[in-house]
């Protein structure tokens, strides 16, 4: 049996912070206290650092289709990447395609996966085609720990469903104990913008921003929690960026309606004066787009004020080559933008050392709520005993700079190119193993496993 002990560390979780001493035997936390009498095969002196769960990041697209082309992580790129960064857990996104079953897709996104993945992961299923076969898959899929189901209100033609098939997803994965997440922006309108746009020959990448302006996200926001009311489901909206879409999450709590939010970290940090008339604004061409100031303002306070459970990435990277499939028109360009390995530092730099966030906000936003609201809960997410050893140690004052130079992600740019985060993880153990220590990677491809995931325990 390997131990391991971590000693002396500030412990931090969702719901405590106290100095003491983890005992890791094989996989599994066993013991927790001050000056543990135990000896170990390992010791870690975590004096002086924090010790935290590992990161949950509950959205992200690795090797996905898009647009004539796949994004550039794979599941193993994309998982030690995010190791390096804190994060131990990933749920990608399995998508259906039209006329296909939901079987098919999940086969497809497991031969990409199992037996490659760095770091842990798990699967939500995102449906695209709702049909009576689809309908009767959605019981297979929950018994296989895959308990989430996402809805696209846009890209129509590829990905959207329409209202009525929402409805019958949602009415389904109720009676079986899911949850069903949603892309929610209004897809009709944006495709009338941005065929407007076109028409008028602006193509520059800012004209993929002002295709989907705040109403295209608070109008769609608002129907998802409608109907969402209507079917009694257990109701997730992801990266939601906007202060009018989190208007409608605000007045769903005025009839005693639970939608649970994410947004990413890219929303909290950057806005939309980075989209210029310059194709250099492709870097940050995603859906929906990055907003205004007084978005972030609102996101920040949502966090604090318990609106906001969850801080993703949506992380789909794709090589600036990639990017420039859309230089003669914005509406070609991939959408998506790098951000697994560094959404922790980038929050605990700008959240918690800032002092806009709290540490144990900190660990919720990041790991414990995802934990909770995708059926991981206690094994992940926590640090108890009988949780897996998934741990981080941050050096809490440690300078350090981002940048494409030095990064693990497989993309040839960094959003956050020559910023300065004060907080940098020097020590991330998976499952009871050191999986990164001081940049370098201690576990190869193929250890992470997929973790089944059960029903909503939020």
């Amino acid at each position: 049996m390997a131990t391991v002990l971590v000693k002396n560390g500030r412990v931090i979780t969702a719901d405590s912070d106290s100095v003491c001493d983890i005992l890791v035997e094989d996989e599994i936390i066993t013991a927790i206290g001050k000056n543990l009498p135990v000896q170990a095969d390992e010791i870690i002196d975590a004096t002086g650092k924090l010790v935290l769960p590992g990161g949950i990041d509950p959205h992200v697209h690795l090797d996905m289709p898009f647009m004539g082309t796949f994004s550039s992580d794979t599941h193993e790129t994309g998982t030690r990447a995010a190791l390096h960064g804190g994060t131990t857990t990933v749920i990608d996104f399995v998508l259906q395609k039209q006329g296909h079953s939901l079987r098919e897709a999940l086969t497809e996104w497991q031969s990409r996966a199992n037996g490659t993945a760095v770091g842990d992961y798990s699967f939500h299923m995102a449906v695209t085609d709702f049909n009576p076969s689809t309908k009767e898959e959605i019981k297979d899929m929950v018994a296989e720990g895959i308990t989430s189901f996402k809805t696209f209100m846009a890209y129509k033609g590829a990905l959207m469903i329409d209202d009525a098939q929402m409805v019958g997803l949602m009415q389904e994965v109720k009676k079986h104990g899911g949850l069903v997440t949603a892309h929610a922006t209004n897809g009709d309108l944006i495709d009338t913008l941005i065929a407007q746009h076109r028409a008028a020959g602006k193509l520059t990448p800012r004209y993929h921003y002002l295709s989907q302006p705040e109403v295209t996200e608070a109008e769609a926001s608002g129907r998802f929690c409608d109907i969402a009311n209507y079917t009694g489901v257990n109701a997730y909206i992801v990266h939601l960026t906007c202060e009018g879409a989190l208007n409608k999450v605000r007045r769903a709590t005025e009839r005693n309606q639970r939608v649970l939010v994410e947004t990413c970290i890219q929303y909290l940090l950057l806005d939309a004066s980075l989209y210029g008339e310059e194709f250099e604004g492709a870097k940050w061409v995603m859906s929906p787009p990055l907003r205004e100031k007084k978005d972030q303002d609102t996101l920040w306070a949502g966090i604090n004020q318990g609106l906001v459970q969850v801080v993703g990435t949506d992380h789909c990277p794709f090589m600036w080559e990639q990017k420039l499939m859309g230089k003669d028109d914005f509406s070609r360009i991939p959408n998506g933008h790098p951000a697994i390995e560094h959404r922790m530092e980038l929050l605990f730099s700008e959240g918690v050392m800032k002092g806009r966030i709290s540490p144990q906000k900190f660990v919720e936003v990041t790991s414990t709520n995802a934990a909770k609201i995708f059926g991981m809960f206690p094994r992940k997410g926590t640090i108890s005993i009988g949780a897996d050893a998934d741990l981080i140690l941050i050096d809490p004052r440690k300078k350090h700079t981002i940048s494409a130079e030095t990064h693990h992600m497989n993309v040839d740019y960094s959003s956050y190119e020559g910023w300065e985060l004060t907080g940098k993880i020097d020590t991330v153990l998976l499952r009871g193993k050191v999986a990164v220590d001081h940049g370098e990677t201690k576990v190869g491809r193929g250890y992470g496993q997929f973790i089944k995931r059960g029903k909503v325990g939020f």
